[in-house]
């Protein structure tokens, strides 16, 4: 019995350092979930190239009511995430935790291209 005593007592200056470590850690956690995450847009986007253009109109129909503007909403922002065009293909086309996957048929392998030149632009934009 004195030695299971003995084993469940904890030095208070443990105690404080775990407290310590806990609210740090809290903290650090509570400011990496930011809802705006990327940086403002410098001005108007340059949408002079087709693709671009018609990229938008993709992005506006599909993305914008999650990401609106690139920037963090219901998902996370896109302005910021340096990931290659197949990274962006991928997860577009699979989905990933709640956002949904996105088929051939609701956005073609064209359309697809012209999604992922708007997403450089607007990344390029910052």
């Amino acid at each position: 019995m004195e030695n299971y005593q003995k084993t469940k007592m904890i030095k208070p200056g443990l105690t404080k350092f775990i407290k310590t470590v806990f609210l740090l850690s809290s903290l650090f956690l509570t400011t990496m979930c930011a809802s705006r995450k990327s940086l403002p847009l410098k001005g108007p986007l340059d949408v002079s190239n087709n693709k671009v253009t018609a990229g938008q109109v993709v992005f506006m129909e599909y993305c914008y009511k999650c990401h609106p503007s690139g920037e963090a909403g219901l998902g996370p922002a896109l302005n910021s995430n340096p990931a290659p065009g197949f990274l962006k293909r991928f997860q577009v086309r699979h989905g990933l935790g709640v956002m949904p996957s996105f088929k051939r048929n609701e956005i073609s392998r064209d359309d697809m291209d012209k999604l992922i030149a708007y997403m450089k632009a607007l990344r390029h934009n910052k």
